[in-house]
């Protein structure tokens, strides 16, 4: 019997779609946090991957041509990116245009998610057209938590790797001091103007010395940019009401995509919080964790003894890893919040608390649902006046998330809004945003009055 494996379509999944060695190669990555996105690929650029953000947005028809619209809106998006970067690249280049020399970077998670076949089904899209053939396409994966082996040359990976997450650290401080600034800054734009210029200055420093780890570099640039933006903001407006946006990490994090939502909530009156990055990326890490001391505790019940060290020495790796994130994220966080009251992040141990405690959901099935529940839990006790759930339309892990969260925030009054999102624009959006919007400033006035 032919072993289906063996087919060629089955072949040019595992062939053409891996951990391959980048160096020399230009990478291809999604503008997913935009922020996010330009400090990642000067991450690559800093030991010599030739790392570009490619535009948003503009594909999205070659997107939905090639999909059949069973895939979420993520793919959709991302797909026309592809695709539409590299049709302009061949219409510049011309008979210089080499496809292999081009990788697509489209990482993966594990687990019920759609999302962890899109590099697989994109995989098969490119093969439809024979000029795309040769463009491989490169992943990390929740499944090793996120582990760089393979993309970069072993006594380099680790230091990317600490690299990368310490500029996830900075995008989310960012973030978060655009969120609490710009609602009440004396002169609009002056925050977007200050973060581009903070954005443009980390840029540099990571692609130039990014092997070097200039931490103390990173965070005098954050430091400075935190003074400068508490300056921006005028006393003289009252605190709105703050809305915390929990939800499908791509759609949340992708103005695009989303439709510019912040800055929606905005312009109707509210300060937005979005969970973090690095929120996500944490989960995975103690995900990893708990994985390795189940495989510990099952060894030791069978009695496979021979397998208890090398589970333990990895046991061990993993934790120090989570240990070093936790120590960088806090040292990022309390030198800002030392010159700016931008909002602490949300700790994984405690979102499970939550869940534990209320017995809403259980990070044994995982998923962004874990995540969200408990961080808009979190949200509430820490006195947030409205929460918003962001997701691809049919996503499952987000539609389970709105089943839980919904009846429990009305149950408390605590205004409670689901955004669905494929290509359309509902009519509709601009009243339910302001609906809900008003609803939160009751809440704060009434919080106000103790009532």
């Amino acid at each position: 019997m032919t072993n289906v494996l063996e087919h060629p379509t089955f072949r040019r999944i595992t062939d053409q779609v891996g951990k391959f060695n980048l160096k020399g190669k230009k990478l291809l990555i999604p503008d997913m946090a935009p922020i996010g996105a330009r400090l990642f690929a000067a991450c690559f650029r800093a030991f010599g991957v030739d790392a570009e953000v490619m535009e948003t947005c503009k594909g999205l028809d070659l997107g939905k041509a090639f999909t059949s619209g069973k895939e979420c809106y993520p793919c959709q998006v991302t797909l026309g990116d592809v695709l539409y970067h590299l049709n302009r690249e061949k219409e510049r280049l011309g008979k210089d245009f080499r496809p292999e020399d081009y990788v697509y970077f489209l990482p993966e998670a594990d687990g019920p998610c759609r999302f962890g076949m899109y590099n697989k089904f994109q995989r098969l899209v490119l093969d439809r057209f024979p000029q795309f053939a040769d463009v491989k396409i490169a992943y990390l994966s929740t499944a090793d938590a996120y582990s760089t082996d393979g993309i970069l040359p072993p006594e380099e990976a680790s230091i990317f790797k600490k690299l990368s997450y310490v500029g996830m650290i900075v995008v989310d401080v960012l973030d978060r001091i655009t969120w609490r600034v710009r609602p009440y800054e004396r002169i609009p734009g002056a925050t977007d103007r200050l973060i581009e210029e903070a954005v443009k200055k980390l840029e540099v420093l990571l692609s130039q010395k990014g092997m070097e780890l200039p931490f103390n570099e990173i965070y005098e640039i954050v430091d400075d940019t935190a003074t400068k933006a508490k300056l921006l903001i005028d006393p003289r407006i009252p605190r709105k009401p703050k809305i915390g946006i929990v939800g499908e990490i791509y759609l949340r994090t992708h103005p695009g995509a989303n439709q510019n939502l912040i800055r929606e909530i905005e312009r109707f009156g509210g300060e937005v919080v979005n969970s973090s990055l690095a929120e996500w990326f944490n989960f995975v890490s103690y995900e990893g964790l708990r994985k390795l001391g189940r495989e510990m505790q099952l060894a030791w019940h069978l009695g496979y003894r021979r397998n208890l060290l090398p589970l333990a020495r990895k046991f061990l790796a993993q934790g120090l890893e989570v240990g070093y994130q936790l120590l960088r994220q806090k040292q990022v966080y309390d030198r800002v919040l030392a010159r700016l009251d931008i909002q602490p992040d949300h700790s994984v141990w405690t979102i499970e608390r939550h869940l534990k405690r209320y017995g809403l959901f259980s990070f044994q099935i995982g998923t962004e649902a874990a995540l969200s529940i408990g961080g808009a839990i979190e949200y509430v006790l820490e006195g947030f006046d409205g929460i918003v759930n962001v997701f691809p339309f049919t996503c499952m892990p987000s539609t389970v998330c709105a089943a839980i969260l919904r009846p429990i925030l009305a149950k408390y009054r605590i205004p409670y809004l689901d955004v669905a999102y494929d290509d359309s624009v509902q009519p509709n959006r601009e009243m339910a945003i302001r609906t809900f919007l008003y609803q939160a400033t009751q809440r704060k006035l009434h919080k106000a009055k103790g009532a």
